[in-house]
């Protein structure tokens, strides 16, 4: 396939057109994919929060004392007043854990200890931090590999909203109407109400570029106009009327309608949140070393999960006659091609994954940690995740490298024993400091 001149300029145009990621509108200009009216209204509809909160800054601006001789206060917009504190994201390494990050900071709660909002690193942390599953197949021509290292599959969400021991109310229904009610009397209590979707419902959203089962939760921060405005992680607000979004809601199979949001800026007893730390890491590293049931999961499937996961996925790169085997699976160069490339974002997304497969995030988990009562102890593991963060990334890195699929195949697994060695090392050494701090 030739590729265009200036084809990082072509993409980044398109973007800006379509609303399309880097990935999606470099594919698509490749395949000389036309562009659709949807996407160049979707784009439009993405832009337009964070145009009419600059032209709103140039107001305020132009009318403060500094620039006008008037004494009177300057006047806050509607929008202000209904955004309190919201805000924006920033180095999100874990969507869901910085998204409540964000919440949390408007409605006020805080870490006990510290007395500062609660970091994403410690609700990320809480969560169950991180985790593994891998697991690869081809279905004629349909290439599907993920890779997890978050915690999974754990309720992530909910985890982090129980251990956090903020004061939340959730409501589930399957009425909209109720939904709307519940979703408004939120708002009117000036709180960010966080709700779940499906993504390919979205009006920003290209149904093609994502699974029809993805959901993701959204946090609706207030109202502008006929709109109401979302922070979906983009790094601006997105507006969407009502009616988009109760249909985003309602194409959800499970927990149809479900939303939370913090009703009191109470924040838990340092105690009580030393308590739950220690419940997070039990969790997270009995998960990692197999001690504990996989509920829900066949016993089939179980192997893809935890340090004897990436066993399991060492030794399919390494077979090259199994029907299982990676040289067998991806023998056909373009499908292999698709298998690196979704590895690779994985390994680099933030839902499921991340830079250093979180493993760095979870060693400043353990380092804020150990300033709670008691907890000292857990400095001294952070170390060893700061280590393993180094090993995914040398791993994440070596995906791309120039050789030969056997060769590379071989190095990747070779990269995936030496991580699984450090991970059991770490898991036990953790495992064993958090049963005697319970003691």
């Amino acid at each position: 396939m030739v590729q265009p001149k200036n084809l990082k300029k072509l993409t980044r145009e398109r973007m800006e057109r379509t609303g399309e990621s880097y990935t999606t509108a470099r594919k698509n200009i490749m395949t000389n994919k036309p562009e659709s009216p949807k996407a160049a209204r979707a784009a439009a509809a993405r832009n337009y929060g964070k145009e009419q909160r600059e032209r709103d800054q140039a107001a305020a601006a132009a009318s403060s004392p500094s620039n006008s001789s008037s004494s009177k206060p300057k006047k806050t917009t509607k929008k202000e007043e209904e955004l309190p504190e919201y805000p924006a994201p920033e180095n999100v390494m874990q969507y869901d854990a910085a998204l409540w990050h964000r919440v949390f900071t408007q409605a006020g709660v805080v870490n006990p200890v510290t007395g500062l909002p609660f970091t994403e690193a410690m609700l990320a942390g809480l969560a169950g931090g991180i985790g593994f599953m891998q697991h690869s197949f081809l279905d004629e021509d349909d290439v599907s590999v993920a890779l997890i290292t978050r915690s999974h599959p754990e309720p992530y969400t909910q985890n982090l909203l129980t251990r956090s021991g903020a004061k939340l109310l959730e409501r589930t229904t399957s009425s909209p109407i109720r939904a709307a009610e519940y979703l408004d009397a939120g708002l009117d209590a000036g709180r960010a109400v966080v709700v779940r979707v499906a993504v390919n419902a979205l009006p920003w959203i290209d149904p093609e570029d994502v699974d029809e089962a993805d959901t993701i939760d959204l946090a609706v921060v207030g109202d502008y106009e006929d709109d109401l405005l979302v922070d979906d992680g983009s790094g601006s607000l997105n507006p969407i009327s009502p009616e988009d979004l109760t249909a985003a809601r309602a194409k959800r199979k499970r927990e149809k309608f479900w939303q939370a949001w913090v009703v009191s800026r109470r924040s838990p007893k340092p105690e009580a949140l030393a308590s739950n730390v220690l419940d997070a890491i039990a969790e997270t590293t009995a998960r990692l070393l197999g001690t504990s049931e996989l509920r829900g999961i066949p016993a089939h499937f179980a192997k893809n999960f935890g340090i004897a996961g990436m066993h399991t996925f060492a030794a399919r790169l390494r077979d090259s006659e199994g029907k299982t085997g990676w040289a067998q699976l991806f023998a056909d160069g373009g499908q292999r091609e698709q298998a690196l490339e979704q590895l690779a974002g994985f390994l680099s997304d933030t839902r499921f994954g991340g830079i250093g497969g979180l493993r760095g995030q979870y060693a400043d988990f353990l380092d804020e940690a150990a300033e709670l009562p008691g907890l000292e102890a857990l400095g001294e593991y952070a170390a060893n995740y700061a280590s393993l963060a180094a090993l995914w990334i040398d791993f994440s890195q070596l995906i791309f490298a120039e050789l030969e699929p056997a060769a590379l195949f071989a190095a990747m697994a070779d990269a995936m024993e030496q991580i699984a060695a450090a991970e059991e090392q770490a898991a036990v050494a953790l495992a064993e400091a958090a049963a005697q701090l319970r003691v």
